[in-house]
């Protein structure tokens, strides 16, 4: 079993490599992390913390754009696509399960997206090492931004399969994926907001919010990266809804999230007739 998957994984890790989206992933990353890290570098001496740790707070707002878009990019042609190509009918004709290809794919996208988040994020790490210092726990920030944007990709990764499997065409799919990275990303947050400013300091303010915002992967990143780190919410200014939640509800959520929306791709899966 592990052999086909790797074989699979392989194929299509070649595939990403040859489409040049190994390079493309790994360039704006680390472009739009440099670009943040020193434009970023001003509030240092009023925030009392060093660059890396502005850095660090500036890249979780990047990664929180920025790894769904890439993610969901790689995966919304992964099975309709490659069903319109008639790929996917010779594909099925191997000795290799339908959950065993989709692990493979899973694997070598997922491993493109590390691929980028490490040589962007470290970058831009090592780079506001040099210039303006770092300390013990703005190392360990870096670190775990890096561990929770690759999590955060495996998300949208699983869910792009989802939608992958569902759409009749991968024109299809790739207006399901953007609907998606809409809701997700920007209009989860703008309802939030439209809310508390409605409730006005209320019972949703205080008690419902701050657990709403853990639901949605995008936000339960953000969360985890602010709340596992003081400088790092002193930079974000999130310490309010952080501080209002038990310190696993992020972590556990952003764990479970890639894991549900494998088995809802998997399910979808089965349905699709080459």
């Amino acid at each position: 079993m592990m052999s086909r998957i790797l074989a699979v994984a392989a194929a299509e890790f070649h595939i990403a490599r040859r489409n040049l989206w190994v390079v493309m992933a790994s360039l704006i990353m680390t472009l739009f992390a440099l670009a943040l890290t020193f434009a970023g570098a001003a509030p240092t001496g009023a925030l009392g913390v060093d660059l890396l740790t502005v850095s660090v707070a500036s890249m979780t707002t990047l990664s929180v754009y920025l790894a769904p878009l890439l993610a969901l990019m790689m995966s919304f042609d992964a099975i309709a696509g490659e069903n319109e190509r008639g790929g996917l009918a010779l594909l099925l004709t191997y000795p290799v399960s339908r959950g065993e290809i989709l692990l493979g794919k899973f694997v070598a996208h997922l491993g493109t997206i590390a691929l980028a988040m490490v040589i962007g994020f470290g970058a831009a790490g090592l780079a506001a090492g040099f210039a303006g210092g770092a300390g013990q726990e703005s190392i360990v920030a870096l670190l775990r931004l890096i561990a929770t944007s690759i999590l955060l990709g495996a998300v949208f990764l699983a869910l792009g399969y989802a939608l992958s499997a569902l759409a009749r065409s991968s024109t299809a799919a790739a207006g399901f994926a953007a609907g998606l990275w809409l809701v997700f990303v920007v209009l989860y947050d703008l309802g939030m907001l439209g809310a508390v400013v409605f409730d006005n300091g209320g019972v949703f303010t205080r008690s419902v919010f701050p657990w709403l915002l853990a639901l949605n992967p995008a936000d339960a990143f953000r969360l985890w990266n602010v709340s596992a780190s003081e400088n790092v919410a002193l930079a974000n200014g999130m310490t309010g809804a952080a501080s209002a939640l038990p310190v696993w509800a992020a972590p556990a959520s952003l764990i479970l999230w890639p894991v549900l929306a494998f088995f809802l791709a998997r399910h979808a899966f089965r349905r699709v007739e080459p």
